[in-house]
This record gives structure tokens, sequence and C-alpha cells, in this order.
């Protein structure tokens, strides 16, 4: 599987960052039960690695669990070691880069100027993390596809459930939520029935265009 199909199968990307180890578990199970599959823990985070670990071990293939914020090549070796199946930046550091193009690791980086896509591009990676997306005007992805036609582009930064639908009616392939993924006091409170509704009306956001080719895909395997 490579980035593309993985982010076309999977629209939202659920992005785990300073979630408390007791907590990562059911946070995912109830993520999942809303309709999401597709996590990044960001390895700035504590116990990033060993949530890794916990989670590919508790969840193995039912869903997909990647390493965020992989700045620098040891952080890539350490969260591939600890079971990342693959992983994102916030920029294009050109030694990630040939690290993850040498060891064949799926990455998605992170781009916002059309200089930096031009350097994903040079590289091989055509699915990219528009960051911060929220910063930019909805029409700029539409904009960097003009010269950049076979790019793709999942929203990071800003995104909320109440623009979802605008960044992918916009033309990205995806798009990441954080903070916004769960209710804040129904997760710290363990409330985990009131997070699984939250993430599926979330999921619902999502247009029906787009889900139905998210659907497309993964029955074509």
């Amino acid at each position: 599987m490579d980035a593309y199909r993985i982010v076309a199968e999977n629209p939202l990307l659920g992005i785990l960052r300073n979630v408390p180890t007791e907590q990562v578990i059911p946070y995912i199970e109830a993520a999942m039960r809303g309709g999401v599959r597709f996590f990044e823990v960001a390895l700035n985070s504590k116990d990033a690695l060993k949530q890794i670990s916990m989670l590919r071990e508790h969840f193995g293939d039912s869903c997909l669990i990647g390493g965020g914020t992989a700045i620098t090549v040891p952080l890539c070796e350490n969260a591939i070691a600890a079971g990342a199946q693959f992983l994102l930046t916030p920029g294009t550091p050109p030694d990630v880069f040939r690290y993850c193009a040498d060891h064949d690791v799926i990455l998605i980086p992170g781009v916002l100027s059309p200089t930096d896509v031009a350097v994903s591009f040079e590289y091989g990676y055509k699915t990219m993390k528009l960051f911060p997306a929220g910063s930019m005007p909805m029409r700029y992805v539409k904009d960097l596809k003009g010269p950049f036609d076979n790019a793709e582009f999942m929203a990071i930064g800003g995104v909320s459930p109440d623009n979802i639908a605008d960044f992918l009616n916009a033309g990205c392939l995806g798009a990441g939520l954080g903070s916004a993924l769960m209710p804040k006091e129904a997760a710290a409170r363990g409330d985990w029935d009131t997070c699984t509704e939250y993430v599926r009306d979330l999921v619902s956001r999502i247009p029906e265009e787009r889900r139905k080719f998210a659907e497309r895909i993964r029955a074509s395997q």
C-alpha cells in the first residue's frame, strides 16, 4: 500500500498528540466505532513510541498507525522500530526524505509552498500533507494543482468539524484532525460512547462523493 491509496481509502486522519497513554486504546476504539481507521501519533508527544507499540500490538492490521512530526532520521528509525506503518513530516527535511526513499518507508511530507511541493516531487512523493492548511485560502489547493496536476493533498492544521467538508470539496484528498477529533471533556472523563457519536457525526460530514470514492478504492483491492 502506498500513501495515495492510504489517504484515498481513508479521507479522515485522527491525530493523537499528548493523549494520556492509559487512554490511547479506548480513544482509538471510540474513533474506530465512529468510522475512522487511520491514525497518527505525534512523535513529540510523551510516550509516543510506547503508544505506537501498544496500538500496533492491540489493533494489529484493523487500523493504520503512523508516526507524525518525523523531523529527524533517528525519530523515523525509532518510529518504524516501534511499529509505525507510515510517517508524516511538517516540512521537507532532505535527510528524512532520503531515509524513507532508501528504506521503502511510506512518507506523507508536509508542504505549504510550491517550492515544498517541487522538492517532494523530486524525491518521488506525490501525496502530501498541506500544513498549516487553515492558514491558506480554500482555493489554494486548486492553485497548487494547476502546475502540479499529479499532486494530492491532505489538509492538516486548522481543520475542524465545521470546515472539513470545505477542504475536501476544495480538492483535498483527505484531512487530519487532532484536538478537534474528539470532544475534550467527554474524552477526559472516559465517556467513550459520547466520543463515538461525535466521531460518527464528523465522518458524516465528509461529502458523499468523497465517501463513495473511498469505497470504490477499497473495493478495487
